[in-house]
């Protein structure tokens, strides 16, 4: 019997290795202050449904449930949603939450079709081969006036970086390699695509912040180790443009508009 290839981006089998690598690691924790910084509106407000893509370990849907909202987990691996299961289920807030191993496509395709007031999506672009299809499916998972969370891979950041470190012959190949790593996503997102693909689903974006706008150009990499004024460097300037465009990700917090009256 042939072994089912995995998907991109379904971390089974690594789910302790995808933790330590991504969030045990100062990169991963300017990610979470940043994120919880940006979507302190949204988790003071009346609890309402939240759906999760691509979830993880659910450390973010976790401040949700903390805080009442009625929440469902999904994320392309079984093993990711169980171990977000343990955790949330010993933190005791896993009473108003629903986990599902389910894809983009999978959640866009149940009958009948849920919409949500938040939708939290948090790099799983950069994982998906057609982003623009992807936004779409976000979209229609979405009530009218309803908010997404979008966090993606920057593609500029990354050529960026790649200048810095001297890897010409790499940006000269298009940033493609021979061999994928498959803790490296392979399809970061270029900002100006993803901001006109948004407006044509009605979606309007409120705001916009780089995340490690410096943390990934320092050439001591003992800095990174400096958390506290890394942190409040970046906090200070990664919703300033010129900066905010550096970050290896962005963060849009974004609004779905209406349906056009006829």
């Amino acid at each position: 019997m042939n072994k089912k290839k995995q998907e991109r981006g379904d971390f089974s089998g690594i789910s302790q290795k995808f933790s330590k690598s991504i969030y045990d690691t100062s990169k991963g924790q300017l990610r979470i202050e940043v994120l919880k910084r940006d979507l302190a509106p949204l988790l003071a407000s009346e609890p309402c449904s939240v759906l999760d893509v691509g979830a993880g370990l659910g450390q973010v849907n976790q401040w949700f449930q903390e805080n009442g909202f009625v929440v469902v987990h999904s994320d392309l691996s079984s093993e990711m949603v169980e171990e977000a299961e343990r955790r949330h289920a010993a933190a005791g807030v896993n009473q108003q939450c629903q986990y599902i191993s389910a894809s983009l496509t999978d959640l866009v395709n149940q009958k009948p079709l849920t919409q949500y007031d938040i939708v939290l999506c948090h790099a799983v672009l950069e994982w998906l081969p057609d982003t623009e299809l992807a936004i779409e499916q976000l979209a229609s998972l979405l009530k009218p006036g309803g908010k997404l969370s979008l966090m993606f891979y920057n593609q500029h950041a990354k050529l960026f970086a790649n200048a810095i470190y001297g890897n010409f012959d790499y940006i000269e190949r298009g940033l493609n390699v021979k061999k994928t790593v498959r803790l490296s996503p392979g399809n970061p997102a270029v900002p100006e695509h993803v901001e006109d693909w948004l407006q044509q689903q009605r979606l309007m974006i409120k705001q916009k912040t780089g995340v490690r706008c410096f943390h990934d150009y320092l050439r001591n990499l003992d800095d990174q180790q400096r958390f506290d004024e890394l942190l409040a460097l970046e906090m200070k300037y990664n919703q300033m443009s010129p900066y905010r465009e550096l970050g290896r990700y962005q963060h849009w917090l974004i609004e779905k508009q209406n349906a056009k009256k006829e």
